[in-house]
């Protein structure tokens, strides 16, 4: 195996949640007179956390969203997510590989704690990940496209950052890992791949990032 650690980001590559999360987003700032569609929110906002929606309405508008926004708009997404919230096609075989294999994984995700763990109980990945193993942006300073978070997350896991590698979907999430110091993989399903251009390779379905992995190839027909 070419790394002691895979690093994978929540939102888009172990859970299918940002159609549903941006399309409540840009629900939610259009109700407040940010108009915003769900590109806009595509584009502006997946894969990083909720202090860049509210840094980005007040250098755009100059007016501070409610303090009461977060909550609100954690509620709303929540039930939206426990409605219909779906796994990744086929990522649930690529974390058993690992498992099997023995290399260790964890989550390290913009989102927060709660939500993490609302998206993966619902899902059905909780299992597969534990307590141990779910870092989220509340715990540093600085989210993506900081490196801190998936500093952090190897720290935590005892791994130096050059044996890590990230599985990320977002052009922030992609530029923290290589701020990190950690080889990425850029899953493509939602993002065109002239946005992860600083990945260390792309992939488009869960099956692929085995053998990308240096896990072997029947690691890859296991995730299928």
């Amino acid at each position: 195996m070419r790394y002691d650690l895979v690093i994978f980001d929540n939102d888009g590559v172990l859970v299918d949640s940002e159609p549903i999360s941006s399309r409540a987003l840009a629900a939610h700032l259009t109700e407040l007179g940010h108009p915003t569609t769900y590109e806009d929110s595509l584009r502006d906002y997946m894969g990083s956390a909720l202090h860049r929606v509210h840094d980005l309405v007040y250098e755009r508008s100059g007016r501070r969203l409610p303090d009461d926004f977060d909550d609100t708009f954690h509620r709303r997404v929540f039930a939206e997510f426990r409605r219909g919230l779906q796994p990744v096609p086929g990522v649930a075989g690529v974390l058993a590989g690992l498992g099997t294999a023995g290399v260790p994984y964890c989550v390290a995700s913009s989102g927060s704690h709660e939500r993490i763990r609302v998206t993966l109980r619902t899902t059905g990945l909780y299992e597969l990940f534990g307590e141990e193993r779910i870092f989220s942006s509340q715990d540093v300073g600085r989210g993506k496209p900081a490196p801190d978070l998936f500093l952090h997350a190897a720290a935590a896991m005892g791994v130096e950052p050059g044996r890590c590698a990230v599985v990320e979907d977002s052009p922030l999430g992609v530029r923290a890992a290589v701020a990190a110091g950690m080889d990425v993989y850029g899953f493509t399903a939602m993002t065109p791949a002239a946005e992860l251009t600083e990945a260390t390779a792309l992939f488009s379905a869960p099956a692929e990032l085995p053998v990308l992995l240096g896990h072997g190839r029947d690691a890859a027909d296991a995730a299928i």
